[in-house]
């Protein structure tokens, strides 16, 4: 049985991890014969937004703590990922993906990775195991590894910042999937395209059973 470790960026789509990518491709795992974990980095998230009205709300939230929330509590520390329990690495998007795994909301071109987050990513590259990445989060996963083709669908604010990471852009529809053979990196668009919950089941589905074809096939 394959396993995944999914790591969450806190739980909602403004400040933490979408929801319904997680959720389901924590189900297309399950789906397609395999397991997961969940992992979250144990620090302060950004901020935190009403997700009834939009707007910032005076108060603070950990992204481990919130992000258990998806996980119902079954969720470890960032900090505890080791890359040889592990089969292959995934990212939910969610802006929590590019607030509090990485900067990219907020600096673009000059942003920064969380440390634990680029550490697992360069873990899991140097082993030669898949690294799936979903809606906004190929950025960071292209600002950790480089010269890595990847996609966030048609959205060209986002598709000039990864290729300033020097990383090559694919434009996709739903359900697409980019695989980087090289790097074993494999990316779907989600959210970053306007969707709904079937659109999402689509990429979810397609990224993790992709993923699974390439570990069967490297086993075989």
């Amino acid at each position: 049985m394959k396993k995944f470790a999914v790591v969450l960026a806190g739980c909602g789509v403004y400040d933490g991890a979408e929801i319904h990518e997680a959720t389901l491709a924590m189900l297309a795992i399950k789906e397609t014969g395999g397991d997961y974990q969940c992992f979250a980095p144990d620090v302060m998230q950004h901020h935190v937004v009403n997700h009834l009205t939009g707007a910032e709300m005076p108060e603070k939230r950990n992204v481990l703590v919130e992000a258990a929330r998806i996980a119902r509590g079954n969720i470890k520390p960032l900090s505890l990922f080791h890359e040889k329990d592990f089969d292959a690495l995934l990212f939910p998007g969610g802006f929590g993906a590019a607030k509090n795994l990485s900067t990219v909301a907020f600096q673009g071109a000059n942003a920064s990775v969380n440390p634990e987050v680029e550490a697992a990513i360069k873990a899991m590259h140097k082993a030669r195991k898949p690294i799936g990445a979903m809606c906004i989060s190929p950025t960071f996963v292209t600002k950790v590894l480089g010269d890595v083709n990847v996609t966030i669908g048609t959205d060209e604010d986002t598709i000039q910042v990864i290729e300033a990471f020097g990383g090559t852009h694919v434009e996709t529809e739903h359900g697409d999937v980019v695989y980087d053979a090289e790097h074993l990196v494999f990316t779907t668009p989600c959210y970053m395209l306007d969707a709904q919950i079937t659109d999402i089941w689509d990429g979810a589905y397609n990224i993790v059973d992709a993923m699974m074809k390439e570990m069967n096939d490297e086993g075989e």
